[in-house]
């Protein structure tokens, strides 16, 4: 059994009871309901295993356009730069349609792409500052299998939303007040009983774990009052599961179950916007603002940095397999590197502006530029191979959803001067 196809198995292992809980006051916490997901689904931001690796014994299509190996396609009201969700026969997405000023989430049909349902969370109040790279609905959505999880910036605050499978609003906490900088895009982790929410910003930021079943904070640690972007992720590394969060000048490493600070060390740069990822021993930081910067870092408390290089990885996220270190650098540029000891492998211009993350299936990456280009290419120590490169709508900043051996791919097309945006179903037929 892989550890995709044993994933439902592991998450019910580690949903046990969670008792009285203590930071500060006393909190406690439901009664830790399973996580269920299936072996074929992508419940929350970067995937089951949360670090872009897709279950390496599926066979998506490497080549595709607006015609070839499209199993469905539907059109998505609004804006929106958080990936598809995936679990069971739902797909979920977040958008926000400024003309309706609404921020949404939908549910489509996993086989059909037919809209299931569509619950607005907010109404009103859109923010009309920040990066022109940011939208109003940049986060991705988690899924227990039993609710859907969602945060959206809405009228200068982060509000995190569960809703039921049926799209009914089931609860709606605030996190903190936010300022607005470039903009918020962070997604929502799960954990055992817990809903885990980062909001760091210039204001009163914060990360915030929430019961999933209610909504109410579990416990909640002030964060530095800086402007950042990271989602927190929670890996085990150096022999436990740790919540790791990136930028803000630190790394830092709480335990994801009371909120305790485990470790903390200067490692990053301010602002960060990937997602970390770990080889088990060391995680891996990168940030671009205001400085470009890579690094590798133990995880054991010592906050020691075992090697560090200039490389701009800012927007996406790495991939970390077998002992080596592969990235796509904002600038539209492969590289590989030694996970252990940060030296250069290989490095190979793809081309464009790349902000969505990449993803891996096997030995073979998916990384989409700005502009809908995806290069599929297989990424080993021995070098860099292309496979295909395929063009899909004018605009891309999601990440690439793979399983199941299909793609979801979110574009928009520019028609007769308006935006259109799209979710792709990219499949090989017949199978």
């Amino acid at each position: 059994m892989n550890r995709f196809a044993s994933l439902s198995v592991s998450i019910l292992a580690f949903a046990g009871l969670v008792g009285s809980l203590e930071l500060g006051d006393r909190a406690q916490a439901a009664e830790a309901e399973p996580i269920v997901v299936g072996a074929t689904d992508w419940p929350w931001w970067r995937g089951p295993s949360r670090d872009g690796l897709a279950a390496a014994d599926q066979t998506p299509p490497q080549s595709w356009s607006a015609t070839e190996n499209v199993l469905w396609k539907r059109t998505i009201p609004g804006r929106g730069h958080g990936s598809a969700t995936v679990v069971g026969d739902q797909v979920f997405l977040a958008t926000a349609d400024h003309e309706r000023e609404a921020q949404s989430v939908l549910c489509l049909n996993r086989n059909s792409g037919d809209l299931l349902w569509q619950t607005d969370v907010h109404r009103g109040k859109f923010e009309t500052k920040g990066n022109t790279k940011s939208s109003l609905a940049s986060s991705t959505p988690a899924c227990d299998g039993t609710r859907v999880f969602i945060n959206f910036l809405h009228d200068g605050a982060i509000y995190t939303t569960a809703l039921g499978r049926d799209g009914k609003l089931l609860w709606q906490t605030k996190v903190t007040d936010y300022v607005l900088h470039q903009g918020f895009g962070s997604s929502p982790a799960l954990y055992q009983s817990l809903v885990l929410v980062s909001a760091d910003n210039k204001g009163t930021g914060a990360i915030v774990a929430l019961d999933r079943a209610t909504g109410a904070v579990v416990w909640k640690q002030e964060r530095p009052k800086l402007p950042n972007y990271a989602s927190p992720i929670v890996l085990n590394v150096a022999g436990r599961d740790q919540l790791l969060l990136t930028g803000c000048d630190l790394v830092t490493s709480f335990d994801p179950l009371t909120g305790k600070k485990l470790w903390e060390a200067p490692g990053s740069t301010t602002e960060c916007v990937t997602s970390t990822v770990t080889d088990g021993g060391l995680i891996f930081t990168s940030g671009g603002y205001p400085k470009n910067h890579l690094a590798a870092m133990k995880a054991d408390g010592s906050g020691q940095v075992a090697w560090e290089n200039n490389s701009r990885v800012y927007v996406p996220s790495l991939l970390a397999r077998n002992g080596y270190l592969y990235a796509v650098l904002d600038a539209g540029v492969a590289m590989c590197w030694k996970a252990d000891t940060g030296a250069e492998v290989w490095k190979n211009r793809l081309g464009g502006t790349f902000s969505a993350s990449p993803v891996m299936v096997g030995n073979v990456v998916y990384a989409t530029n700005e502009a809908g280009r995806t290069f599929v290419f297989r990424a080993t120590p021995a070098g860099f191979e292309s496979l295909a490169e395929n063009q899909l709508g004018d605009e891309t900043f999601a990440t690439p959803t793979i399983c199941g051996s299909r793609i979801y791919l979110r574009v928009a097309a520019n028609e007769n001067e308006r935006r259109q945006e799209m979710l792709y179903c990219l499949g090989n037929p017949g199978k």
